[in-house]
């Protein structure tokens, strides 16, 4: 059951980015993403009442709600969104694969947990990699200089990501109910970008071709709904620790889908870059035991 949990969650997450980028065109950004969190909320609202555990939560749990969905359901996707428009879906993922890297640091800056000298080595792959990747582009891409725009919305979105995953770990913490919590947050997110999209003078309106359509119902069941709860029910069998290798395989979903459906086209430095990325995260996390149970069984 955990294998199967763990495939799904990697197949879904990996999955996201080339549905994001099937998202861009016609439809404002802030729209798509207010659309995407307001019908994963309703679809949230929907299991919960269903199943008879929508608990009245207290002033304190809307306030950590709000502060998620700036973090979690708003901001950080306005940014991913953005980003796809001038990156293949890809490398978005590659780029995101190191928010825990960038946990581990807000926890030396904010809590002052001083990060080990395994963390930095891992940190240091990390980055390196990603200049890799992007030195690849660059050269690729006929010194574009929208890659580093792109670049640096995923970066800030991996970070307004980052901070959200502080947030949610301080509210459980505060043993305040997850599911809801989040079925809030999702729908506090809708709004505030809905609201961002009424100041623009955007319409609601959306592309009602099939591919936009799929798209919009593919990330706001499957990749908000589906897949969030599969990575809970991860976290609660096999803990968050292990569960965060997830982060680690889900970028090569999300490349090879690229190459696939966007042409990505692939360079030593950019298969450096992603080697080194996986390499810098597995640093971080160590190495998982059913891979080094089977290294001793043939060596």
């Amino acid at each position: 059951m955990n294998a199967i949990l763990y495939a799904v969650t990697v197949f879904i997450w990996g999955s996201t980015w080339l549905a994001i980028a099937y998202q861009i065109g016609d439809t404002p950004v802030v729209v798509s993403v207010g659309w995407r969190f307001g019908l994963a909320s309703l679809a949230l609202f929907f299991i919960l009442i269903a199943r008879n555990a929508l608990p009245k939560l207290t002033r304190e749990n809307h306030k950590m709600a709000a502060l998620l969905a700036l973090c979690l359901f708003s901001n950080n996707f306005l940014c991913f969104y953005a980003a796809t428009q001038y990156l293949p879906s890809g490398l978005n993922a590659v780029v995101f694969s190191l928010a825990p890297i960038l946990n581990a640091l807000n926890l030396w800056w904010l809590d002052k947990r001083r990060p080990t000298g395994t963390f930095v080595q891992g940190a240091l792959m990390g980055f390196t990699g990603v200049v890799f990747l992007f030195g690849s582009q660059f050269l690729n891409a006929d010194m574009d200089i929208t890659i580093f725009l792109g670049l640096g919305l995923s970066l800030v979105g991996t970070y307004f990501f980052s901070m959200g995953n502080l947030v949610s770990a301080r509210a459980q913490k505060k043993n305040m109910p997850l599911l809801p919590t989040t079925a809030w947050a999702m729908g506090y997110g809708a709004i505030y970008l809905f609201a961002i999209a009424l100041f623009m003078g955007h319409s609601f309106a959306i592309s009602t071709t099939p591919l936009y359509v799929s798209a919009l119902v593919y990330l706001a069941i499957i990749g908000s709904v589906v897949g969030f709860n599969t990575y809970l029910a991860l976290v609660g069998r096999i803990g968050a620790a292990k569960a965060a290798y997830c982060t680690v395989l889900f970028p090569l979903v999300a490349l090879s889908l690229s190459t696939v459906f966007e042409g990505y086209e692939w360079t030593w430095m950019s298969a450096l870059g992603v080697m080194l990325v996986i390499a810098g995260n597995l640093r971080v996390f160590g190495v998982p035991e059913p891979v080094k149970r089977w290294y001793l069984a043939h060596r």
